[in-house]
């Protein structure tokens, strides 16, 4: 029997290949990687359907709501340490000084950020990782990029996600066992907090590799902006340009074909995690809402994850 498991998973991977390795003769302008980030997209993709989204559902299956609800807030708690830190690298003080504040109100009254009370007492809760510094910097972010495992990126957001990894205060627990361990926990629990977002997602979307580079990147700058003006349309139509906008410049839209406008899901991500998402991010976003009572997200909500940026997933 076990044979036969893995015999059925090489020819699923096997398939995978070949429909991603198809070429993209005319490549999307702005997406010049186009035929690599197909194959890329199809193997992650076929390795969420065949192995972490399965174990995603097992978990919301054994694990009470009320107890998934602690360990996403544990997650986004330390998560703010991180976004606290970045935003003070921006020179948002205002911001970063609300992170920390988050951060110790939910590690002393929330129990250990078991319980996010920082969210009842209205402080808002921000999203930001050092590829949205550099960017904040004006470092441009490079073609789209799709990583082995990690999904969704840019040139410059794959550096980023470099120095998130050691800035990532889970690196730091020792043993090392332990801290891929609480890595994997964190994973596990970001995607079942996406669930209802994906099974919507794939009915919803045309071509579900341009609906999740556009919302990527479309994300990104708004969040680069500060979130000022109205939350992007993530639809299927060409990806925005690659040059970044100045902070406080308007975001780049879409007309929106396969989605109203945009929860977050503190995850990380984002919530995308992460970060995300899910991932609003300015210094006068939205305090999150709760999670629903079936821990779903609507598609058009739904903000691919950078993994292991913290948070990994951010939703609007």
């Amino acid at each position: 029997m076990q044979a036969m498991r893995l015999k059925s998973a090489g020819i699923v991977m096997a398939a995978a290949l070949v429909a991603g390795c198809a070429t993209v003769t005319t490549p999307t302008k702005g997406d010049p990687l186009e035929s690599y980030n197909r194959t890329m997209f199809t193997i992650n993709d076929t390795l969420d359907q065949v192995a972490l989204k399965p174990v995603a559902k097992a978990y919301v299956w054994a694990i009470p709501e009320p107890v998934r609800n602690s360990v996403t807030n544990f997650f986004s708690n330390i998560g703010d340490v991180y976004i606290a830190a970045n935003n003070l690298l921006q020179l948002k003080i205002a911001d970063g000084v609300s992170d920390i504040v988050r951060v110790a109100m939910n590690t002393v009254f929330g129990v250990g950020g078991l319980f996010d009370v920082a969210t009842i007492a209205k402080l808002p809760k921000h999203q930001a990782d050092f590829g949205l510094t550099l960017g904040h910097y004006g470092v441009p972010p490079g073609p789209y990029l799709v990583l082995p495992l990690l999904g969704p990126s840019t040139v410059r957001d794959t550096g980023g996600t470099v120095v998130d990894y050691f800035g990532n205060p889970l690196t730091y627990v020792k043993p090392d066992s332990v801290s891929w361990a609480l890595y994997g926990v964190n994973l596990i629990d970001v995607r079942a907090n996406l669930l209802g977002a994906s099974d919507v997602l794939a009915d919803a979307a045309l071509d579900k590799y341009s609906f999740v580079r556009n919302a990527y990147l479309q994300r990104r700058q708004y969040l680069i902006s500060g979130g000022d003006g109205a939350a992007p349309d993530y639809d299927d139509a060409a990806p925005p340009t690659y040059d970044d906008t100045a902070a406080g410049a308007a975001p780049v839209t879409g007309a929106s074909a396969t989605a109203t406008p945009l929860a977050p899901a503190s995850a990380t991500a984002v919530p995308a995690t992460g970060a995300s998402a899910p991932e609003a991010a300015s210094g006068t976003a939205e305090a999150p809402k709760p999670a629903s009572a079936t821990n779903t997200i609507p598609g058009n909500q739904y903000v691919p994850p950078r993994v292991p940026s913290f948070p990994s997933i951010r939703l609007r």
